[in-house]
């Protein structure tokens, strides 16, 4: 009788390896489970969602930041994400259905138009009053996929080594001010260049000393139309460090040698061509 008693507890101890057993059963079925939920999943729709979280934990704009969706081209089934002044992108494949993403794309797709008709309507206002005074060898336009920039050769606004406005250049300050009150929604940065050559006086140490200057008394005057917001207004000095030429030659000197008031678009345009988009 001893003995049978003992098989009998060593048997009921042997089954014991049921437990962990029912236990990696159930972990293999949820292991199963999961990866048939992911073999099913939207990729293009998870990429998206994905990209949108990397935005935001690198300090860009997240999927869900309208103001920063912009087309990549005619065909609204391609959107891009672009970080206005950030660089940062994301593209997301459209359905080519009636979703809410395609009905965004449409919109941004209007808005693209629309603002590249208001800039390039401002763009021949300068462009017209630019011929009028025969300034065409002072003063340039360019509408880009990022800003419309008016350039200003600084011998129409300083004399050599000041920061002081000549009275045409402040009559130029003026009229641009005067044509800015038009277009109140955007944001405008005003910015001084050199050339290269060291400057040292009583006023200025060097270059960016000298640029900066030179850019915030012409943002002075501009702001001088009390009709224009101040708080959509900055000025930067960038010194010798964003040259349009080469500072070997004098002429390369003198077009690196200009002060820059730039229109900064509300909507990043993804592609140069939706450029023209404002004239159709």
């Amino acid at each position: 009788m001893p003995k049978r008693h003992k098989r009998s507890e060593d048997e009921a101890f042997n089954e014991s390896w049921l437990i962990p057993y029912a236990d990696i059963l159930t972990l293999l079925l949820a292991l199963f489970i999961v990866l048939f939920a992911s073999s099913t999943i939207d990729t293009t729709r998870f990429k998206a969602m994905m990209d949108s979280f990397n935005l935001v934990l690198t300090g860009g704009h997240s999927l869900m930041d309208v103001g920063t969706i912009v087309p990549v081209g005619e065909e609204l089934g391609l959107t891009r994400i672009s970080g206005n002044r950030s660089g940062l992108s994301a593209e997301i494949a459209g359905s080519g259905k009636n979703t809410k993403e395609d009905r965004l794309a449409a919109e941004l797709e209007r808005r693209i138009r629309e603002e590249t008709a208001q800039l390039e309507q401002l763009k021949q206002s300068l462009d017209a009053y630019i011929a009028e005074n025969e300034l065409t060898s002072q003063l340039s336009t360019e509408l880009n996929n990022m800003q419309l920039v008016l350039r200003i050769s600084d011998n129409a606004l300083f004399a050599s080594g000041s920061a002081e406005v000549r009275e045409e250049g402040r009559k130029l300050a003026l009229a641009i001010a005067d044509m800015l009150t038009a277009y109140p929604q955007y944001d405008v940065v005003v910015s001084g260049h050199t050339d290269n050559v060291p400057i040292h006086n009583e006023r200025f140490r060097d270059n960016w000393d000298l640029s900066a200057a030179r850019a915030l008394n012409f943002m002075k005057i501009l702001l001088g139309n009390k009709e224009l917001d101040p708080a959509r207004f900055s000025s930067i000095g960038y010194g010798e460090y964003r040259p349009v030429a080469d500072n070997d030659t004098p002429e390369g000197r003198a077009r690196n040698r200009r002060v820059e008031v730039s229109i900064i678009r509300n909507v990043v345009v993804a592609e140069p061509e939706l450029l023209e988009a404002g004239g159709r």
